[in-house]
């Protein structure tokens, strides 16, 4: 898949943003964190995800193209706000009482656990599968693993095995 071009004014804000958000944390809690690297190679509706151990915030390229200011003012501190919480106090909630107060307290943003933005772009196909209750849509990674047979799924409803095709009700 070909990366998607991001123009350089677009990426500069990002990194103002990253680095104007990064010094205020410090200061408000007496610390030198490093600048974490920025990746813009988060595929899929995930606008972007952090790396702790890598020290890295990754990007969705297309996401940003289409939501440029929304996307910076809350994606980039979201993601910065949990490599953060990480290192200030280890392996805790994803999106809990640190995290908030990280992106509240100290970054002065409003802590959304999910973006709003539209995701049609980046939304990949999907395939029907049905169980004896409902309907499912399994992602192309899913589809491909049950083809191939290396894993099956299961109705977290009912518990039949999904299988391919529509469901029909009666």
């Amino acid at each position: 898949m070909k990366s998607q071009r991001l123009p350089i004014a677009l990426q500069q804000s990002v990194m103002r943003t990253l680095r104007e958000k990064l010094q205020l944390a410090n200061q408000r809690l007496e610390r030198n964190y490093p600048e974490p690297r920025l990746v813009y190679q988060q595929r899929g509706t995930a606008a972007g995800t952090a790396w702790l151990q890598d020290w890295e915030i990754r990007l969705n390229p297309v996401l940003l193209l289409e939501n440029q200011q929304a996307f910076i003012d809350e994606v980039v501190p979201h993601e910065l706000a949990h490599l953060l919480v990480w290192k200030h106090f280890g392996r805790v909630a994803p999106h809990g009482k640190e995290w908030k107060w990280m992106m509240e307290s100290v970054l002065e943003v409003p802590a959304r656990r999910t973006h709003q933005f539209a995701i049609a772009s980046v939304r990949s196909q999907a395939f029907p599968y049905r169980c004896r209750c409902q309907q499912h849509q399994l992602t192309i990674r899913r589809h491909n693993r049950v083809v191939r047979g290396e894993s099956e799924y299961r109705c977290l409803h009912c518990g039949d095995i999904l299988q391919p095709g529509e469901f029909k009700s009666a």
